[in-house]
């Protein structure tokens, strides 16, 4: 039986600190304090991004075999802490065991990627004779680390999405400081506990959590290089407005869609779709939010969809048998609940769900939504869908494309053609065929457009964003 501690420590300069037990970490399910977390104040965040400044030269100057060492050791520990790990991540997010168990194998498979990435920071020799003035020279270029980093991680998945920023900075040697989300900060200190079990230089990271308003300390500090945030579109604009001229990479929000076209094996999209609508209650930013579905087909999916989703085990996302869990907060709920209640109010039809009790919030479909209404414009956030109807595959790109949002979108077709139309035509980070906006590999390119973000994350890309290019000249003659 896996026993959580009463209080736990943030991670300043490589170094487990408990200067207080401010944090009140709540058991989501039933709103009762789980544990304590210290909580870094301005003094404190400003010594780790000290510490993360005179780190960067030995950062930069280890071996690749060393960093790897790094993260293979974090493969290890992990898996040796699954359960922990798990468990943990249940109770602080409120997120189904059996979700929390997938979400512990792709923090590992995350650090595992970094760990095979991190001694493959390759460069080019560039034959530089492209004109008679050029004649005798040649370039050679590399990667080097861009320095120290901060890093802001979100509620939704506090495990994989802190490994999705930590990790990559390992691989590539930037020492960082990690600000988790405040109602989901154990998974990272977690991370903390291992990573001082290593041998990286002192200051290579530090794992601070810090209020709300504590985001513009790692936010505007000139002495970082790259700010990383993962979170809501509202907060993630306005942080890189105060970045100054640091790089930024922001991943966002969306209302990812998916088509459903009139060739598609309906009884696969339907397993597909209740997952990615519903999955951890919604509360992913590629959960399916709009559902659109051929005409030839509407009446048919509609009706399996509404069966197959009033079958869904709500309740204790300790129990293995639940599969909606609480949104994160009771707040969240009624803000999701009110979204439903305006949809309803300008003519939507209700066709399951739509009932709340504190913070669970039941599966809920409905159909006939006005396009003005926050269901539709705005990110749900939670275990809602609306099902669009639609007569051709050019009606359904645009129904997509009508978005302020452009992360990831599913087709399902068996159509190579409209296949390829969907890649090209779609003002989205990444297409999916056959499946839902909500699937993701952690080694894939992955982000969005719009107000959706900036840049992409995947470990290999992540690294590059955490590098710059460094040119060599030679004149041979």
């Amino acid at each position: 039986m896996v026993k959580l501690k009463d209080v736990y420590p943030l991670y300043l300069n490589n170094k487990a600190e408990q200067p207080n037990a401010d944090l009140e970490v709540t058991d989501k399910y039933t709103g009762e304090v789980a544990f304590r977390v210290a909580q870094a104040d301005a003094k404190t965040i400003d010594a780790g991004i000290q510490g993360a400044v005179e780190a960067a030269e030995p950062m930069a100057r280890m071996p690749s075999y060393a960093r790897q060492d790094v993260l293979q050791h974090c493969v290890t520990r992990f898996k040796e802490r699954f359960d922990e790990l798990a468990f943990a991540l249940c109770v602080e997010a409120g997120k189904p065991i059996k979700d929390s168990e997938g979400e512990v194998t792709r923090l590992i498979d995350t650090f595992r990627i970094a760990a095979e990435e991190s001694v493959r920071m390759t460069g080019e020799v560039q034959p530089l004779d492209i004109s008679p003035r050029a004649k005798g020279y040649q370039g050679i270029w590399k990667r080097v680390p861009i320095g120290p980093c901060s890093l802001i991680s979100p509620f939704n998945f506090p495990l994989n999405l802190a490994a999705h920023k930590i990790a990559p900075a390992i691989a590539v040697g930037c020492p960082f400081v990690m600000k988790p989300a405040s109602r989901t900060p154990l998974g990272a200190i977690i991370m903390g506990e291992v990573l001082a079990e290593t041998d990286l230089p002192r200051g290579a990271f530090s794992i601070l959590p810090a209020h709300r308003e504590g985001a513009d300390l790692f936010t505007e500090d000139d002495r970082l290089k790259l700010l990383s945030f993962t979170g809501s579109p509202g907060v993630g604009w306005d942080l890189k407005a105060k970045a100054g001229k640091k790089k930024v990479v922001l991943e966002l929000g969306g209302n990812a869609a998916v088509v459903i076209d009139k060739d598609a094996d309906l009884a696969d999209a339907l397993e597909r779709t209740i997952f990615g609508a519903f999955y951890q209650s919604g509360q992913s930013c590629i959960g399916v939010q709009r559902i659109l579905i051929h005409a030839d087909v509407y009446d048919r999916f509609r009706d399996m969809l509404v069966a197959k989703t009033k079958t869904l085990v709500a309740g204790d996302p300790k129990d293995r048998n639940t599969f909606i869990g609480p949104m994160i907060s009771e707040g969240e709920a009624k803000r999701l609940d009110g979204w439903i209640q305006e949809a309803v109010a300008k003519g939507a039809t209700l066709l399951c769900g739509g009932k709340r009790e504190g913070a669970m919030l039941e599966a809920t479909l409905l159909e006939h939504v006005d396009p003005a209404t926050k269901l539709n414009v705005e990110e749900a956030f939670g275990p809602v869908a609306f099902l669009i109807r639609f007569s051709s595959f050019d009606e359904a790109l645009e129904i997509v494309n009508d978005s302020k949002f452009g992360l990831q979108a599913g087709i399902f077709t068996r159509d190579l053609f409209q296949m390829f139309d969907a890649w090209d035509r779609l003002d989205v980070g990444g297409v999916v065929i056959n499946d839902v906006p909500s699937y993701r590999v952690d080694n894939m390119p992955y982000g969005g457009v719009k107000d959706s973000g900036l840049g992409r994350e995947g470990v290999r890309f992540a690294m590059e964003d955490m590098t710059e290019i460094r040119n060599l000249v030679i004149r041979r003659t």
